[in-house]
């Protein structure tokens, strides 16, 4: 999941979602009625085998489920990847249109469960004593999962934000650590003025990492209670944001190279994007995909407005059972061994993931890991701090993949013309409200 926002870009399908998920199909789930059953029918069960199907992309996802299958044997699960997270969503809310097709478990991120939830899609999981396991995961997770009174799923992964930079660079050129987005701006300026091909980040336009940077600013631009929804994206936490990047997207400070391209790649090993503002799961995608820049980097806390420390959730997922399931029960318990058991969590890690356990989360091995790519920082202290201090209250949209899809056409447009992130958030929050209306909500 910590590679999923890197593929967001991908979302010319979300029209398909979209059709989907109007309010004239919201009243059917396709499937059997959810819940209903008890931790006791877990056990029984697992006890008594059967098959599921489960859809994910997670690199962990063969070796766990070949670790459950051996500890639990009278299971056969049929693990598939259906795609990465919107190709996935397209063809699950497809299965869930016809009514049939949908796996048992599926893996959906954080940003997506709310548009399936609406859509009465997924099974509310609490009468298997899943709400006994909240005090076993972060606050930012367990809230992306439990909402509205239900539990739709489970958390995997997190990815609290942290700065990521390249202190070889920083060195070069007598740059200090910023703690101030007023300090990030000023490292921005000093850079670029040393070297006019070397930027302090890029940003193209990114619809998550957009929503995590209003977050961290302490803006709630969305809310929904069932089918009423209300948009604020000129709210004190969105202009915040807005008004503080303005001065790097309006100053042309910030690189254009599209991320997660063979350039963007090319451009973190070689110094010429010297940070990265994004989720707890980078490390890994810098020690597989840029390996020339081993030594190089290091990890500090975001910089905030004024010094207190405060950030947000960027990426990350769980995974939900579906209504259409015809073994509610087992693909409970699946999930339920998937994302908190020790031994399924301990491969999940190996393959570099970042916990929503506050039992790894708080574990002194994970904390003291001190890996060479980051010149034997022991950063997971720093991610670990970070998970701590993301604010409550953050809500996407019922719609929030179709939303994400529109986003380059109109916040976008203001990185293309190095204009006012103001003027694009309005005529993304202008399309937003018009688009919900027409699907049945009411939106304000």
């Amino acid at each position: 999941m910590r590679k999923t926002t890197l593929r967001r870009v991908a979302l010319a399908t979300a029209s398909t979602l979209a059709l989907g998920l109007s309010l004239a199909a919201c009243a059917s789930g396709g499937g059997s009625s959810s819940g209903g059953g008890s931790a006791d029918d877990i056990e029984a069960a697992l006890e008594k085998g059967g098959t599921i199907t489960y859809w994910s992309w997670t690199p962990s996802a063969e070796a766990q489920v070949a670790a459950f299958e051996k500890a639990y044997p009278n299971v056969d699960v049929k693990y598939v990847n259906a795609g990465t997270n919107t190709d996935e969503y397209t063809k699950l809310q497809n299965a869930i249109t016809a009514g049939s097709g949908a796996p048992d478990v599926a893996q959906v991120e954080y940003y997506a469960i709310p548009q399936f939830a609406l859509s009465d899609s997924l099974v509310d999981l609490s009468s298997y004593g899943f709400g006994d396991l909240e005090k076993d995961y972060s606050a930012g997770p367990w809230s992306s999962v439990a909402f509205d009174g239900k539990i739709y799923g489970l958390p995997q992964d997190s990815g609290p934000m942290a700065m990521f930079y390249n202190k070889t660079v920083f060195d070069k050129y007598g740059i200090e650590v910023p703690t101030t987005y007023d300090e990030y701006i000023a490292a921005a300026q000093k850079l670029h003025a040393a070297d006019p091909n070397a930027y302090i980040t890029n940003d193209t336009g990114d619809a998550g990492f957009t929503t995590s940077m209003i977050w961290q600013a302490g803006g709630q631009p969305f809310s929904a209670s069932g089918t009423d929804v209300s948009i604020n994206l000129q709210d004190d936490g969105s202009k915040k944001w807005a008004d503080e990047w303005n001065q790097l997207v309006e100053g042309k400070l910030v690189s254009t190279v599209p991320g997660w391209s063979d350039e963007w790649y090319k451009a973190l090993g070689d110094g010429t994007i010297a940070t990265l503002l994004t989720g707890a799961w980078m490390p890994g995608v810098l020690e597989s995909s840029v390996p020339q820049a081993s030594g190089d980097w290091r990890v500090a806390p975001m910089p905030t407005y004024d010094g207190t420390p405060v950030t947000a959730e960027n990426g990350g997922g769980g995974q939900v059972v579906l209504k259409q399931s015809k073994n509610q029960a087992l693909a409970a318990g699946f999930l339920k061994w998937l994302n908190n058991d020790p031994e399924s969590i301990k491969v999940f890690l190996a393959s570099g993931g970042f916990p929503s356990t506050t039992a790894d989360l708080e574990s002194p091995d994970f904390l003291a890991q001190t890996p060479e790519y980051f010149g034997g920082q022991a950063i997971n202290e720093t991610l670990v701090d970070a998970s701590k201090n993301v604010p409550s209250g953050w809500h996407y949209l019922p719609y929030q993949v179709y939303a994400n899809s529109i986003f380059g056409d109109t916040v976008g447009q203001a990185y293309k013309n190095s204009s006012d992130l103001n003027e694009g958030l309005q005529s993304w929050q202008d399309q937003l409200v018009e688009y919900g209306n027409q699907q049945g909500f009411t939106v304000k």
